[in-house]
């Protein structure tokens, strides 16, 4: 949306917004940095990078308030769970309506006149399209152009690789209990340090959040980053799973009902649709006019 804006084929947004949860991929933020260098500021196009803080350390803070990560979890009695699901809301919806209330001139607590919002793009594309909600506040007011345009995700990729752009990274937690195992692959196979990390912090949150632990509510049971609930690892990711079979076939052209082959989640994380154990879209920003 950003470079179609940029482009002129869709209108020129004054603003997008990335929030940056503290801990992505190096190849996301380089990724970001290129995008604004090229594409957004020869376009007059700000990027406002927003963030609530440091996802990782925050977990492993016994003095800082934590919004939950989904962690799958082992029950004492053999059985499985999962923990709630809050660090969307707290990581990335939270800060970016923060900056908008701050770019229309009513940082809160103020009250917001009814007729004055933004319109905000949301990347939602022709695969995903019973996902496009309305905002869940008045001052922001979604819209969806890659769905007005009738883009599929598979016109994205052509879009971007046609900008030199085909190796455009997935943003998303590098530790996302949301991972499939694709991804899960992709930083074991290519960057050992940020792998390091993630099998470092899996064995640190075995017993649930430090701030959790240190009040009281010790987890019954064990916590981990892969749905196995194995330790990353020794978990099973080479294993291709349905969901990423599927996946795949529709880059090659396939047309599957991937929603149905599903067994894990895509990668990827979105403020607006994160899809819990099903998958993520896309779009990593919020774009403002």
């Amino acid at each position: 949306m950003l470079a179609l804006s940029a482009e002129g084929i869709l209108p020129k947004v004054d603003y997008a917004i990335f929030a940056d949860t503290g801990w992505e991929p190096k190849a996301v933020y380089s990724h970001l940095d290129r995008l604004e260098r090229e594409i957004a500021k020869p376009a007059g196009i700000p990027i406002l990078r927003v963030t609530s803080g440091n996802i990782r350390n925050d977990a492993l803070d016994p003095g800082h308030r934590f919004a939950s990560m989904p962690l799958y979890i082992l029950n004492q009695d053999g059985k499985a769970g999962m923990t709630r699901r809050q660090c969307t809301g707290e990581y990335k919806i939270k800060p970016i309506k923060k900056q908008v209330r701050e770019l229309l001139g009513y940082p809160y607590p103020a009250r917001i006149p009814r007729d004055v919002f933004v319109e905000q793009w949301v990347g939602i594309s022709t695969d995903e399209f019973h996902r496009a909600k309305d905002a869940d506040v008045k001052y922001m007011r979604n819209r969806h152009p890659l769905i007005d345009l009738g883009w599929s995700r598979s016109d994205c990729i052509r879009y971007l690789s046609s900008l030199g752009l085909a190796d455009t990274p997935k943003s998303s937690c590098l530790g996302c209990p949301f991972h499939g195992n694709a991804q899960w692959r992709q930083i074991r196979d290519t960057s050992p340090a940020e792998w390091a990390d993630v099998v470092e912090f899996d064995a640190a949150i075995r017993k649930g959040n430090a701030r959790a632990n240190a009040t009281g509510n010790r987890l019954l049971g064990e916590a981990f980053l892969h749905r196995s609930r194995i330790p990353l690892s020794e978990a099973p990711i080479d294993h291709v799973t349905a969901a990423e079979w599927a996946a795949l076939q529709q880059e090659l052209g396939a047309e599957e009902d991937t929603e149905q082959l599903e067994e894990g989640a895509s990668d990827g994380c979105s403020p607006w649709t994160c899809r819990g154990e099903i998958a993520a879209t896309q779009d990593d920003f919020g774009l403002a006019t």
